[in-house]
Parts: C-alpha cells; sequence; structure tokens
C-alpha cells in the first residue's frame, strides 16, 4: 500500500497518522521463507521535521512460523517493531540524517517495502526453541531435548592428534 506523504514534507507542524495491515504473507529472506503466523496492524506516524523532510515512527507485532536452529523443533518468532525514521522528497538534496529512501517512490510511502526493511533489521541471528536448546545427536538424529540417546559423541581435538598418535605407538611397544 502507498500513502502520500507531500501534505506532511511541505506543510510546517504537519501530523498524520495511519494504521496499515501488512499484505505480507510470509517473510522471505533469501534462503528461507517464514510464514506469518499473526500480524497487528501497522500503526504510523507522520510528522514535518523541516521542509521536505519528515519524521516516520510507529509500531507492530508480528509473529512468524520458523523452526529451531539447533533442533529442528517449530517454534513462533514474534518481532515487536518499533521504528523511526527520517524521510526526504525526492527533489531535496541528498541528507546524510534521512534513512535508506528504498520504501520511497516519490512521495509515497510504500508500506510493504517498509515493513520488510523493519523485520529484515530486528530478525533474530539465531532462532532457538529455548535458551538451554540440547539440538539434534550428530550421531543418530535424536533431538536431545526429549530424551538422551546414549551415543558417544565425543570428538578429539584436532590440535591433539600429533600427541594421541605418540601414545598409539608407545602401547605397540
Amino acid at each position: 500500500m502507498l500513502i502520500n506523504l507531500s501534505d506532511v514534507l511541505t506543510n510546517e507542524g504537519r501530523v498524520e497518522t495511519a494504521e496499515v495491515l501488512p499484505e505480507m504473507p510470509a517473510f522471505d529472506n533469501g534462503r528461507e521463507s517464514f510464514p506469518v503466523l499473526s500480524k497487528s496492524p501497522v500503526s504510523f506516524t507522520f510528522s514535518h521535521v523541516e521542509k521536505g523532510k519528515a519524521r516516520i515512527q510507529g509500531k507492530a507485532r508480528m509473529v512468524f512460523g520458523a523452526v529451531c536452529d539447533r533442533c529442528l523443533t517449530e517454534v513462533p518468532v514474534t518481532l515487536d517493531l518499533s521504528f523511526d525514521r527520517l524521510v526526504t522528497s525526492p527533489d531535496r538534496e541528498e541528507d546524510e540524517d534521512a534513512d535508506d529512501k528504498s520504501f520511497m517512490d516519490g512521495y509515497q510511502l510504500d508500506t510493504e517495502t517498509f515493513v520488510y526493511n523493519e523485520v529484515i533489521g530486528n530478525w533474530p541471528a539465531k532462532i532457538l526453541c529455548r535458551e538451554d536448546c540440547k539440538g539434534l545427536c550428530p550421531k543418530c538424529g535424536q533431538n536431545r531435548n526429549l530424551r538422551d540417546c546414549g551415543c558417544d559423541t565425543f570428538v578429539p581435538d584436532p590440535r591433539m592428534a600429533v600427541i594421541q598418535e605418540i601414545f598409539n605407538r608407545s602401547k605397540e611397544v
């Protein structure tokens, strides 16, 4: 959805508000796609800062379906988005204070691109079902959060391989 910001960008003291329900059915980060389980309307407040410059503030809540990076259990990812951005009109010179203009099309704010940028900026680096997730057994694939499989998962330190070789030779003598 496009929202026209020409009044806010050109009229001193102008403040406008809007609520938009994102149309995004899923979040695609380039490697994976995460379905949107629930979403609240995005509340926007547009404020005139100076001639040709406006502030975009607002918040939203979105819940995505994902899997734990360690044990592959399905887990919801809740993002409470809160933003405060500066935008400039297209006829204004480049401003170092203004944020990325990828979500602006002339005087129009593309809300879908704006929300996508906020989601990608707030996406967690690692998704875990819980902080102490034990993950999957590397040998048999058992989810170690449910039960211990008993597999020997000892992996020797490769830097100690030379010493291990010396011990193995001394046992042969």
